[in-house]
């Protein structure tokens, strides 16, 4: 701050009316003041506005001015927070803090989306599109299963989030932090110390040898393996690319695991429905019970538009318009058997 300015300021400190108590600066705000930043929410909803939106309508709205940051599914762009899925992680040394997986309130879901967002035009959404998103944002961690859900004022007290139980007042006394001792750094343990256990590599497939004994160890054959159908590389790595689309809700590869969506390690050419411990939708349930099969042609169909090919369906991804792209993510589902 240049000298002369920071004189102005001091000037208009001085000249400011002096009050009986305080520092003689500003005044007290009015009424109408106050409530336009009087707009918190309480987690049993009280300070909700009139409003009703769901998630076809929220949809839109989250692809116009939220996707940019938190991708088109939720699942974070860059270092942007990730808003779905991570169900069952918290207990986990990888945890994922999303509305779905931690979020105990739909009150702060509400109030964050009206007061904060979208980033840099805060406070710019309509009642009803706040509505609209929040319930997208259900939608999307499998919250709610209808997306003509009309969430609002009046039924917001339906819904009760995932983790409202992980949350409890810390009720215990403060207490003073207690005074430790010097660290031990030599002879802590007393006794021996025993090696109870050794790591050691085992060899599934000996070689044939002599044992010592004229005994020869013959080494046993594994069976082949079946070949893998040949696969177009080229398209593979383009539907790898395409695949981070659907990376917030569905897995691949030796280690993948159900999140909002099932792993689709071997879907081509597999039953719908047939992935274990995964909580599927009423829609895809009944298509699974009348014989669909994912074949390419199949997949095909319902990746060029998820919605119409099954009504219902909780898959929320707007499709592959593309045919290229189609077969590019057919190829590379199929690298993964």
């Amino acid at each position: 701050m240049s000298k002369s300015l920071k004189l102005a300021v001091l000037a208009a400190l001085v000249a400011a009316p002096a009050y009986a108590e305080g520092f003689g600066l500003g005044r007290e705000a009015t009424p109408d003041e106050v409530a336009a930043w009087d707009i918190d929410i309480r987690p049993d909803g009280a300070g909700l506005p009139e409003g009703t939106g769901n998630a076809l309508v929220g949809e839109e709205v989250y692809a116009e001015k939220c996707a940019v940051c938190h991708g088109d599914f939720g699942e974070g762009v860059g270092r942007w927070p990730v808003l779905a899925g991570g169900q069952g992680t918290l207990k986990s040394d990888d945890p994922v803090k999303t509305i779905g997986s931690y979020w105990p309130y739909l009150s702060t879901v509400w109030d964050y989306v009206h007061r904060a967002m979208p980033f840099g035009d805060a406070q710019s959404l309509e009642n009803d599109e706040v509505y609209a998103i929040t319930a997208y944002l259900l939608y999307m961690n499998d919250i709610i299963d209808d997306d003509e859900f009309e969430l609002s004022h009046e039924s917001f007290g339906e819904i009760e989030m995932p983790n409202a139980d992980g949350f409890f007042e810390d009720n215990r006394p403060d207490t003073p932090v207690l005074a430790r001792g010097e660290p031990c750094m030599s002879d802590c343990k007393p006794g021996p110390v025993e090696v109870v256990m050794r790591a050691r590599v085992l060899d599934v497939t000996p070689d044939t040898e002599d044992d010592g004994d004229g005994v020869a160890v013959v080494a046993v054959a594994a069976t082949p393996e079946p070949k893998a159908p040949s696969l177009d590389m080229a398209l593979v790595e383009d539907g790898k690319k395409l695949f981070r689309k659907c990376k917030s809700c569905h897995q691949v590869g030796e280690k993948a695991k159900n999140k909002t969506g099932p792993i689709l390690n071997g879907i081509v050419d597999q039953p719908a429905g047939a992935v274990e411990d995964f909580k599927y939708s009423k829609a895809l349930k009944a298509a699974a019970e009348g014989g669909l099969v994912w074949s390419e042609a199949e997949l095909d169909a319902f990746l060029a538009k998820p919605k119409k090919y099954m009504k219902g369906t909780k898959m929320s991804f707007a499709g592959l318009k593309k045919e290229e792209e189609r077969a590019a993510m057919i190829e590379y589902l199929r690298s993964h058997p």
